[in-house]
């Protein structure tokens, strides 16, 4: 028997003056291969607008295939790629840059950012090789990903005004002090790995909650992150089924109650999951 089709989901924006991106996309790391072209291809088909990559994932050439191959106007789509912390050098960064757009066969990214903070990275000047882009056209705004708030401060004294900062973020990992700096100054919040690496199904919070709403306990982590303001989730999906099931977030967003909410923000928020020995100190 033929499963009807399920009602198309309008995926929010968040938006400011600096950036108005769709605050759920597909993130694609260790997506590669065949796989990788797939998932693109299956979740813009789908509805997804916003695909996020990096040059270190290694993928950059299947996900142009898959943006390709998907036939939606380039225009419609928001894209985000990165460069690694040892291309910060003004030319290290061109290069890695120009790298992204020619294996993503597009002439512009939606958004660029420094994928990890370099403890010997001169500020000013990736700041100024980001601004150089942004005005011959080849990203159409920059940000940041793994930044800590003395970064973000020290951004600001400079007079760098980012778009974007992208960090790990789900239901038990606070990241208050970096949204009560982003979201007053309009900078989006990316949250990647949201769904705690798929840890979170095992919640039993989330999962007398899911109950309760007739969803899993990782629709109920994603709605949680979307329902905030200025706040973007990119959970990983290469299963189309995993795709329409994080869309189906979306509308569950606006039906977690305050009681819910209370719950969820009052798990333990330490366990993060992505620390390696070149992050900052996250404290700083």
């Amino acid at each position: 028997m033929t499963q009807p089709a399920e009602t198309p989901v309008a995926i929010p924006l968040a938006e400011s003056s600096r950036i108005a991106i769709p605050k759920l996309g597909l993130g694609t790391w260790k997506l590669a291969g065949a796989e990788g072209q797939a998932a693109v291809e299956s979740a813009l088909a789908l509805g997804y607008r916003h695909v996020d990559t990096a040059d270190r994932y290694g993928n950059e050439v299947e996900v142009g295939a898959g943006l390709a191959a998907a036939g939606v106007a380039r225009g419609e789509i928001f894209l985000t790629s990165k460069v690694w912390y040892d291309n910060l050098a003004p030319e290290a960064l061109r290069r890695s840059l120009e790298g992204s757009l020619r294996k993503l066969t597009t002439p512009y990214l939606d958004l660029f950012l420094v994928h990890w903070p370099a403890p010997d990275m001169d500020l000013p000047a990736v700041v100024a090789a980001l601004e150089a882009a942004r005005s011959e056209g080849l990203i159409r705004r920059w940000g940041v990903s793994n930044f800590p708030l003395g970064l973000m401060r020290r951004l600001e004294e400079i007079g760098a005004a980012p778009a974007c900062l992208q960090v790990e973020y789900h239901a038990l990992l606070s990241q208050r002090a970096l949204l009560e700096w982003c979201v007053p100054r309009g900078i989006a919040l990316t949250a990647y790995s949201p769904l705690g690496q798929g840890a979170l199904a095992e919640q039993p919070v989330l999962q007398e909650i899911g109950r309760k709403h007739g969803a899993s306990p990782l629709q109920v982590a994603l709605a949680w992150l979307l329902r905030q303001e200025m706040v973007v989730a990119i959970p990983k999906a290469g299963r189309r089924e995993s795709q329409q099931a994080n869309l189906r977030a979306v509308p569950l967003a606006a039906k977690l109650d305050a009681a819910d909410v209370a719950r969820i923000d009052a798990l333990p928020k330490d366990r993060r999951r992505v620390n390696p020995d070149f992050a900052p100190d996250w404290n700083a």
